[in-house]
């Protein structure tokens, strides 16, 4: 999976602090999140509020300064392709930010709408998962990845299995 590239510019003015290289990249694009056949590009940022740089600053004005610095550096650029850009500012302890929490219950309502499942259920499961995701990246990045001893095909492996005299 690629990230998607945004087009290049050609000689327009952005505001400042706006993302001007030519090989700029968002994490995902999407079409139809927030409106129909409207593109929408997705930028995820994951802090940890523990960190120095954080020391000064309540929870709160953690994920609006992310996102704030998220959105000075590409909605520019989205809006100049017509299309929406959302942050998604997550903390390495499992919270999210106010634009990544409305990700998320759009997601929600779109997939429980698709599937026919309880909005509920599908919002609790979608958190639940990206705090999962949070929770093993958290830790490969402490432990390292290591390679599953798993074999490549299942063919390959031998279970020792006998064939068991049928006692009927």
């Amino acid at each position: 999976m690629t990230e998607p590239l945004l087009l290049p510019l050609t000689g327009e003015k952005l505001p400042p602090g706006s993302n001007l290289s030519d090989g700029a990249r968002l994490d995902v694009s999407c079409i139809n999140l927030w409106s129909p056949l409207a593109r929408a590009f997705i930028d995820v940022r994951v802090f940890n509020p523990t960190a120095q740089t954080n020391w000064n600053k309540k929870i709160p004005a953690m994920y609006v300064a992310h996102e704030n610095e998220k959105k000075t550096e590409y909605n520019p650029r989205a809006m100049q392709e017509h299309a929406t850009f959302t942050p998604a500012v997550l903390s390495t302890s499992g919270g999210m930010g106010k634009e990544m929490d409305r990700l998320v219950r759009q997601i929600a309502m779109k997939l429980s709408l698709n599937r026919g499942e309880r909005y509920s259920d599908t919002v609790g499961f979608i958190r639940r998962r990206i705090r999962f995701d949070l929770l093993r990246t958290c830790v490969i990045s402490l432990r390292g990845y290591k390679k599953s001893s798993v074999p490549d095909e299942i063919c390959t492996l031998d279970f020792n299995l006998r064939p068991v005299a049928n006692s009927y």
